[in-house]
């Protein structure tokens, strides 16, 4: 399973590399910025699983940095790091999107239970599905690879395993072309102009998997989106 990669924004360089040196110890990747104007650049734009995010920076604060977040990459997990204990403040930042706050001064065990905790809730890029069937042969998704009944071979792109990996986790269920947009490639999808995106990176992974069979691997559900069904959990 990949590792998760954690961005921390935080201006107090001891508290900063605390938290870096813990997250590094429990298995994590890690980045990090020390102030809001690299801070909220590297928020929109960085690849990560869950950003820890103080409210107290030089330049844009935490406030402005997940309202960034949240309008590029809504289902993007944030926790708050502030000095603050008070329930104003708290309820400002779950109002714009956070997901959890730990107050200063925390200990590392505290921190640590908070972040598995939002990762198990977080819908982003699902990544415990390693290998799946399909009618034409079977998908090993960790090498990107499609193997074939005929001993062929086909590469994923990066895009096309992510959005496969994503409907596998979610199989049997119809997932809607926005929710793709926004949890998979982390588009807010009210930025975009029609979804004709997803459903061309669709048509292109099923040409990819040799999905022609009936019924198809990846079926279309009318006006609701795609649902993977594989090789034995079609529907009826």
């Amino acid at each position: 399973m990949a590792r998760y990669k954690i961005l921390v924004v935080e201006d107090d360089d001891p508290v900063r590399d605390s938290i870096v040196s813990t997250l590094r110890v429990a298995g994590y990747e890690t980045a990090e910025e020390f102030d809001g104007k690299t801070g909220i650049e590297s928020a929109v734009r960085m690849d990560y699983d869950l950003l820890l995010l103080d409210i107290e920076l030089p330049g844009p604060n935490g406030m402005k940095i997940l309202e960034a977040v949240k309008a590029t990459r809504p289902t993007m997990p944030v926790i708050m790091l502030t000095g603050r204990g008070d329930e104003r403040t708290k309820v400002a930042g779950l109002d714009k999107g956070a997901d959890d706050y730990v107050v200063k001064p925390f200990s590392s065990p505290e921190l640590l239970a908070r972040i598995r905790s939002v990762l198990r809730r977080s819908p982003e890029r699902p990544t415990d599905v390693r290998q799946v069937d399909i009618p034409s042969g079977h998908v090993d998704l960790d090498q990107r690879e499609v193997v074939f009944r005929d001993g062929t071979r086909a590469s994923l792109s990066d895009r096309e395993e992510v959005l496969l990996r994503y409907l596998v986790a979610n199989r049997g269920r119809a997932v809607a072309r926005e929710e793709i947009l926004a949890r998979v490639y982390r588009i807010n999808p009210r930025a975009v102009v029609g979804t004709r995106t997803v459903d061309m990176l669709v048509t292109r992974l099923r040409k990819k998997l040799r999905d022609d069979t009936d019924p198809p691997a990846i079926a279309t559900v009318r006006g609701k989106g795609y649902a993977f069904h594989g090789t034995d959990d079609a529907p009826d």
